[in-house]
C-alpha cells in the first residue's frame, strides 16, 4: 500500500500511524478493526463480485465504507500490516462445523503476524465473534481474552512439534475448550483462497447462502448483528435482546445506524 492508502485505512479505523510494529500497536488495530468495519456476507445477496485483489478490496472496505468476510477482510489487514512494517504471513484454516466436522480447504483465512518486541502471533478480523485480541502463536497454555478463554494446541500425529511459526503439524485453535478452527502453518498468497471465497458465495451448502449477515464488536465489549430481519444485540455480560424489523426501511436504516452501511435495496438471494 502507498501512504495515501494507508492513511485512509487508518482513518477508516480511527487509528493513528503506530511508530513501530509492536504487539500492543497490532492489540490495538485488530480491537479498532473489529469495533470499525463489519464482519458481513452482504456481496453474495446484492449480486456483487468479491474480487480478492488488493485496490479493489481497498475501494470496498475504505472507500465504499463495507465489511467482508475472512478472506477479503484479513486478506486486506494482512496488507495493512505488511505496509506498518509486521512480518505477516497468510495462513489457510478449515472451521469446524456440527459434530466436529472439518470444513473445506481454504474454508478461512487468519494472519500469522510477527512483531518486532512480542514474538509470532495468530491475528483474525474475519471470523466474527472470535478473540478480540491476537493471540500468542507459540503458547500453548490458555490464552484469556474478552472474546473467551482461547488455546492454541498442535493437532494430528506430529502434534508435539509444532511450536512457533515454522512448519509442523497442523494447529487447532479453541475457544472455551471447543475447538473453533484448524489452521496449517504453510504460508500462501491471496490467490490462494479464491476457490474458497467461490465456494462459500455459491455453493448451497455454504451458510453464507442462507441470509445476509453483518456483525461487529461494539465499543462495551459486546456485539451487535443483523442477520436476515433480526437485529440482536448482545452484551458484554452476555445478556441478549432481539427484535424483528418489519419493514424494508428499517433494514436499511439498521445497516447505516449500525454499521455505516449505506445500501439502495435490502440484500436478498436473487430469485432462480
Amino acid at each position: 500500500m502507498d501512504t495515501p492508502q494507508i492513511d485512509a485505512y487508518l482513518q477508516r479505523l480511527g487509528a493513528e500511524h503506530p511508530a513501530r510494529p509492536t504487539v500492543d500497536a497490532l492489540r490495538d488495530l485488530q480491537l479498532r478493526h473489529l469495533r470499525t468495519v463489519p464482519f458481513e456476507n452482504l456481496s453474495v445477496h446484492l449480486g456483487e463480485e468479491i474480487v480478492l485483489e488488493q485496490e479493489r478490496l481497498l475501494d470496498k472496505v475504505v472507500g465504499a465504507r463495507r465489511g467482508g468476510f475472512c478472506y477479503e477482510l484479513n486478506g486486506l489487514f494482512g496488507a495493512l500490516l505488511g505496509s506498518l512494517g509486521y512480518g505477516v504471513t497468510l495462513l489457510a484454516a478449515r472451521v469446524y462445523g456440527d459434530g466436529g466436522v472439518l470444513g473445506i480447504p481454504y474454508d478461512h483465512l487468519a494472519l500469522l503476524v510477527r512483531t518486532v518486541d512480542g514474538g509470532d502471533w495468530l491475528a483474525d478480523v474475519g471470523f466474527g465473534a472470535h478473540s478480540h485480541g491476537p493471540l500468542e502463536y507459540g503458547e500453548r497454555g490458555e490464552q484469556k481474552d474478552p472474546g473467551g478463554t482461547f488455546r492454541i494446541a498442535g493437532a494430528g500425529p506430529d502434534a508435539a512439534g509444532a511450536r512457533g511459526g515454522g512448519s509442523g503439524a497442523d494447529l487447532d485453535v479453541l475457544c472455551d475448550g471447543k475447538p473453533v478452527y484448524r489452521v496449517e502453518p504453510r504460508p500462501r498468497v491471496l490467490g490462494d483462497f479464491v476457490s474458497g471465497a467461490w465456494w462459500h458465495s455459491t455453493s448451497p451448502r455454504s451458510h453464507f447462502l442462507k441470509a445476509p449477515v453483518c456483525s461487529r464488536l461494539t465499543e462495551d465489549g459486546g456485539r451487535i448483528t443483523l442477520s436476515g430481519r433480526r437485529l440482536t444485540t448482545t452484551a458484554a455480560d452476555g445478556g441478549r435482546e432481539a427484535r424483528e424489523l418489519e419493514t424494508d426501511e428499517e433494514v436499511l436504516a439498521a445497516y447505516r445506524d449500525f454499521f455505516g452501511i449505506h445500501l439502495d435495496r435490502v440484500p436478498a438471494l436473487p430469485s432462480h
